[in-house]
């Protein structure tokens, strides 16, 4: 049952990153937005990099997520926590 529930959660991030580079493609596209996807990334990640930057529309979409993955049973911070390590040069924080 374990390893259904590791596949399971790993199916969902690829969705979560599939979704993340059809919106951002999207808005990049239409010059929305500067930030070329990546399919590394989440969309928790990119609206926490979004936030670090002072994104208005970050700080408005970051706390939704964050009460979303409350929630769920996680801690408060899921989009700061969750910021890909490749776009910051560091590992994300616990």
């Amino acid at each position: 049952m374990r390893r259904l529930r590791d596949v399971a959660q790993q199916l969902l991030v690829s969705v979560d990153q599939l979704a993340q580079v059809v919106i951002v493609g999207l808005f990049y596209i239409l010059h929305i937005t500067d930030a070329c996807p990546s399919a590394d990334e989440t969309i928790s990640s990119y609206v926490g990099r979004a936030q670090m930057r002072g994104a208005w529309w970050a700080n408005l979409t970051a706390p939704v997520i964050d009460l979303l993955f409350v929630l769920l049973g996680e801690k408060p911070g899921h989009c700061q926590r969750n910021v890909e390590s490749a776009f910051l040069g560091s590992a994300p924080k616990p």
